[in-house]
């Protein structure tokens, strides 16, 4: 306890609490399709590949957004990037509310929904900028938890579609916007983290960096598998095992919630073990439990138990990553962040569409298991590789901070 006491007198806890709310918020609007998807699928009569394709725009769109808002939070300032994130989300989710009618007009709400998705980078780099490189990893893991929004979306979503419809959920999610913002306004604080007289060229200097690429690549497993497989879950288990539409949240929320909770682990036990230790462990708990899963499609016990394995791995993992992100970059960690949350969600949005083909043309989600487990050893292999620099320049042996 006087451990935790001491870490937060170390930076300025209002402004971890807010970015933890507003993170929280983004995550759970993210993912909303993925949540309603059963719904929709009735009402839209829509195939597996075109429900892999809606679930997959969000999430692709969102992506791609991250590094611009990264950018533009080190010049307007991480807290006011924010708010004009959240700006965007309140003309999205009216969209949704007022004007989506058919097929098409679900993709263009997927895109605006990507808005959500933006936020990753500036809220980690927000709620962690003004506490000391020794507690990073747990300030970043406490922020990052704001996932679970993804659960408590996958909890709320389908019994507030089944009781006033699935558009409404939307207008629902427009009025909760209001928490955030006023917790933003009123209680952070822009960190002092940010080299003022840095160029252009310096703020993207991770772009031409091996490193912001390996991160990226490691990401993509650990994020993307942790969003794409939390969009596409209710519409596995209702298809898959034949529950209900706001079981199949229930079932989901259990899996989401494990990868958010462990996230916060992953943080704190990289600051002690070392990132580079955790993420080792992480990438073969995540290709062993991804086969498992892909094999065990009979069983809805021993599926749910080994997804709840794999998120609470893929949670950690993105702890893991985010701890060794400030070490690296320490003075521009908004815009590090940013890029390599942009290009490993990028491989959140290849789940959806990877299971939905693999079952539309062969009759299994085996496949889309398979390829993702596949993918998860060989960026383990590469970690092991980039990790022989990695501790030679700026960490210490196993991925912690050096006391220097």
């Amino acid at each position: 306890m006087n451990s935790f006491r001491n870490f937060l007198q170390a930076g300025h806890s209002p402004t971890l609490l807010a970015s933890f709310v507003y993170f929280t918020y983004c995550c759970g609007v993210w993912v909303t399709n993925g949540a309603m998807a059963p719904f929709i699928k009735e009402s839209l009569q829509l195939s597996p590949a075109q429900i892999g394709l809606m679930l997959s725009i969000p999430i692709f769109a969102g992506a791609l957004m991250r590094f611009p808002l990264g950018i533009l939070a080190q010049y307007i300032g991480r807290k006011n990037a924010t708010l004009v994130e959240m700006g965007g989300i309140a003309i999205a989710l009216l969209y949704g509310y007022f004007f989506v009618e058919s097929f098409n007009d679900l993709l263009a709400m997927g895109v605006l929904l990507g808005i959500a998705g933006a936020s990753f980078g500036v809220a980690l780099s927000l709620g962690s900028g003004s506490f000391p490189a020794r507690y990073k990893g747990l300030a970043m893991g406490l922020v990052g938890a704001g996932n679970v929004g993804t659960s408590i979306s996958a909890l709320l979503a389908p019994q507030l579609a089944q009781a006033y419809g699935w558009k409404a959920v939307y207008g629902l999610a427009a009025i909760g916007l209001l928490l955030p913002v006023l917790v933003m306004v009123f209680i952070a604080r822009e960190p002092d983290d940010v080299d003022k007289h840095a160029s252009f060229r310096d703020h993207i200097a991770c772009l031409f960096e091996k490193d912001g690429w390996a991160f990226s690549i490691i990401y993509a497993i650990t994020f993307g598998g942790f969003i794409g497989l939390t969009t596409f879950l209710p519409s596995y288990y209702y298809d898959q095992f034949g529950v209900s539409k706001v079981q199949a949240g229930q079932l989901t929320m259990l899996a989401a919630f494990m990868g958010a909770a462990l996230r916060i682990f992953g943080g704190w036990i990289s600051d002690h073990w070392g990132g580079i230790n955790t993420l080792t462990a992480v990438l073969v708990i995540v290709t062993i439990s991804l086969l498992l899963c892909g094999l065990a499609g009979g069983s809805l016990v021993l599926t749910t138990l080994l997804m709840m394995l794999c998120f609470a791995a893929l949670g950690a993992g993105n702890g893991a990553l985010f701890q060794l992100v400030p070490l690296r970059w320490p003075l521009s960690t908004a815009v590090a962040g940013s890029m390599i949350g942009e290009i490993g969600a990028l491989g959140g949005g290849l789940v959806p569409n990877a299971m939905g083909l693999s079952k539309q043309y062969t009759g299994t989600y085996f496949w889309g298991f398979a390829l993702f487990a596949m993918l998860s050893l060989l960026v383990l292999g590469m970690t092991r590789v980039m990790q022989l620099r990695w501790t030679r320049t700026w960490a210490e042996r196993g991925g912690r901070a050096r006391s220097a």
